[in-house]
């Protein structure tokens, strides 16, 4: 119930499939999701609002809605911007006001109490989870996300190559941009409604630049911008 569908338009047009998801802190409810959903220069992508689907009854999850969010106003992009010291990061975050909500919304937010601690020991090869909507695949009727199985592919707590990523080796598609990567919290306890770790947010596959398209496979290996950086968004 994080984790929504975006479908991002020019005017009527319909563009890309996305994944989003909530995070909420002091009140204050944000939708994050990659930079390159809202903007990717490199491709000329450049939609003018986003929609995603919530759910609007707790009882029956095949009760959801539409909610169109514009990506502009008076000429101004809406989202905030993330930067480190490589420059921007792939992440935005979007505001959501909750009186705009629909009266009976049902959705789940990510807090910074699900963040790892910044002492968290992450094993490489742990299993990981990414959650959102491969080429746009969900569950139709209950507008649920799928998971994919993920492996930690790079130590966990450095910088990938100096970049704000770690590596994930999933197999992943178009549309699973901005999906929240996570794993199940050490030591949860059986009743824990919500017994994850935000660990980081998907941005892209990475390729190695000596690989021969026709000999060999793909890496299978992904960006993770680790979720340390949401902070940037409340400050």
């Amino acid at each position: 119930m994080t984790t929504v569908r975006i479908s991002t338009f020019n005017g009527t047009a319909g563009l890309t499939n996305a994944t989003g998801f909530f995070f909420e802190h002091d009140g204050a409810l944000k939708l994050i999701t990659s930079r390159h959903v809202v903007l990717d220069e490199d491709t000329d992508h450049r939609p003018d609002r986003l929609e995603i689907e919530l759910h609007v009854s707790r009882k029956d999850l095949g009760q959801s809605t539409g909610f169109s969010i514009p990506l502009y106003q008076n000429g101004h992009n809406i989202w905030r911007e993330a930067k480190d010291e490589n420059g921007l990061v792939d992440l935005v975050a979007i505001d959501i006001e909750k009186n705009a909500l629909p009266r009976t919304v049902v959705y789940q937010a990510f807090s910074f109490d699900h963040l790892a601690p910044a002492n968290a020991r992450v094993e490489l090869g742990s299993t990981l989870l990414v959650i959102g909507y491969p080429l746009g695949f969900e569950d139709t009727l209950h507008h649920l996300p799928v998971a994919r199985q993920a492996g930690l592919a790079s130590s966990f707590g450095l910088r990938f190559k100096g970049m704000g990523y770690f590596l994930a080796d999933a197999r992943t598609h178009r549309g699973i941009s901005g999906a929240p990567v996570v794993m199940r919290k050490p030591h949860a306890r059986p009743d824990d409604p919500f017994p994850w770790q935000l660990l980081g947010v998907h941005s892209a596959r990475l390729e190695a630049f000596s690989r021969d398209p026709e000999h060999d496979e793909i890496l299978g290996l992904n960006a993770v911008w680790y979720a340390d950086a949401l902070a940037v968004f409340f400050s």
